[in-house]
């Protein structure tokens, strides 16, 4: 049995380098081929060249902290008002009834369409991205905490009321943990949709960032820079969700995916 779990763990990780590599071979074959003018389709050399020259100017380090501050700042607000939100909706039938179209015809709305609104508002810089971004969070994390919520059996509940839970006690020992898988779930999603929307954000309404690096490296035709800052974008959001990822691990989690 530990063997076929070594064998599984090993494969795991190879598998992933193995499609890299094969991805990397490809990049190179048809650039040496040259099927595309190097103009349009940079090299892996001159990418790299690129990444260096970035990461000396120290542009691409003040880029990526300019980023992860308002994906964190934006995503962060969201989860802290919308679970409790989506709990207390989930809790209050007449509520939820009232607030549920309001909520759907927001989260139905792309973020990108308050870029207006946001360059009005609050100008250029951090303030418009993490407005972006927590209109981008906010509402899917509602609704996943109020349908995690109503999933939760109600013999839960009569169980914990027959052993003398309170409210409190009804919050933290049954419906966080009930909740916790889909919520985490739910995270992860919302979470890569942050960061897809700080680098549209940033194109538009930014003067730093990963995006903004991006749509200057286009407007300079420095597609070898175009090409780094799109590898560091795939790269984070990867680190982002496999950080996510982890809360599966916490005990009181793990019993919820091991249904």
């Amino acid at each position: 049995m530990s063997m076929n779990v070594a064998t599984s763990n090993d494969q795991a990780r190879l598998l992933p380098l193995v499609v890299v590599l094969i991805a990397l071979a490809l990049w190179w074959t048809l650039s040496a081929l040259h099927v595309f003018p190097e103009s349009l389709f940079p090299s892996p050399v001159s990418v790299a060249k690129g990444f260096v020259e970035e990461f000396q100017t120290g542009r691409l380090l003040n880029d990526l902290i300019a980023s992860l501050f308002r994906v964190i700042t934006g995503f962060t607000l969201a989860v802290a008002l919308g679970i409790p939100l989506g709990l207390w909706l989930g809790h209050r039938t007449s509520a939820r009834t009232a607030l549920l179209p309001a909520i759907n015809f927001f989260r139905n709305l792309s973020p990108l369409a308050w870029i207006p609104f946001a360059i009005l508002w609050f100008g250029i810089g951090d303030v418009p991205a993490i407005f972006l971004i927590f209109m981008a969070s906010f509402f899917p994390v509602v609704l996943a905490t109020i349908a995690a919520v109503a999933s939760i059996p109600s013999v839960y509940f009569r169980v914990a009321q027959n052993y003398g839970y309170r409210s409190t006690e009804l919050l933290t020992q049954v419906t966080l943990p009930a909740i916790a898988p889909q919520v985490i779930t739910a995270l992860r999603v919302t979470a890569g949709l942050a960061w897809v929307v700080v680098v549209a954000a940033e194109m538009i309404a930014g003067r730093d960032g990963l995006g903004f690096a991006v749509w200057d490296a286009r407007n300079g035709l420095r597609m070898d820079l175009l090409a780094v800052g799109m590898i560091v974008i795939g790269i984070i959001g990867v680190v982002i969700d496999r950080l996510l990822v982890q809360l599966m691990k916490i005990q009181s989690v793990r019993w919820g995916y091991e249904q």
